[in-house]
């Protein structure tokens, strides 16, 4: 088991999830370390609603599973498409998203300052895709706009997690997305699948 070093000595949490795939290994870790999570589901990025909802649901079936509680924030695809205008051409790791976690940090921070979580952090750090660096700035200037919470910089691919996450991916056979959420992120190939899906609504 890994053993972690929180920035507080919290037994709950709110850890921001943005899917089933990244967060399982994750919340074992915690649970094993005695630290209670309640998810929440703030990712208004994923396009189309469709794959929004499905990778939802499968975030559910896990929390439903460790009888773990999961809120879900407003989808709000058009807004956050607002946020980015003009960065729809930037490179993955690029300043679209970093503005992409900020929004999503800011809310997530926001909800945990609301519900009394004096701690945060997010499956987002799981995913080598992702820049670690972005991630930690947005979810540190998120903290520093909401007095009594922390951001917990934590890299949740080290320790034998991306192991255990491809473990649990195909013991639970968890549906596992082939894009990181936004429009913008998608394959030529995969653009057409979810044009298709998207047409058929």
């Amino acid at each position: 088991m890994l053993t972690l070093s929180p920035p507080l000595p919290e037994k709950r949490l709110l850890l921001h999830a943005c899917c089933a795939p990244c967060s399982t290994a994750i919340i074992e870790c915690l649970l094993e370390n005695g630290i209670t999570p309640t998810l929440f589901y703030c990712n208004p990025n994923i396009y189309p609603r469709e794959e929004y909802e499905i990778r939802k649901n499968e975030a559910m079936r896990f929390a439903r599973e460790k009888g773990l509680e999961l809120v879900e924030a407003e989808y709000d695809h058009e807004r956050w498409l607002q946020e980015i205008k003009g960065m729809e051409k930037e490179p993955e790791r690029g300043k679209r998203c970093l503005k992409c976690f900020s929004l999503r940090m800011a809310e997530t921070a926001r909800y945990a300052a609301e519900h009394g979580f004096a701690l945060f952090t997010t499956t987002l750090a799981s995913s080598r895709w992702k820049s670690l660096e972005q991630i930690n700035e947005a979810g540190r200037k998120s903290a520093e706009q909401h007095s009594g919470t922390c951001f917990w910089e934590q890299n949740w691919r080290k320790g034998g997690l991306q192991e255990r996450r491809n473990q649990l991916l195909k013991e639970y056979g968890f549906y596992n997305q082939l894009y990181c959420g936004c429009e913008f992120s998608l394959r030529p190939d995969t653009l057409k699948e979810v044009q298709c899906c998207k047409n058929e609504e």
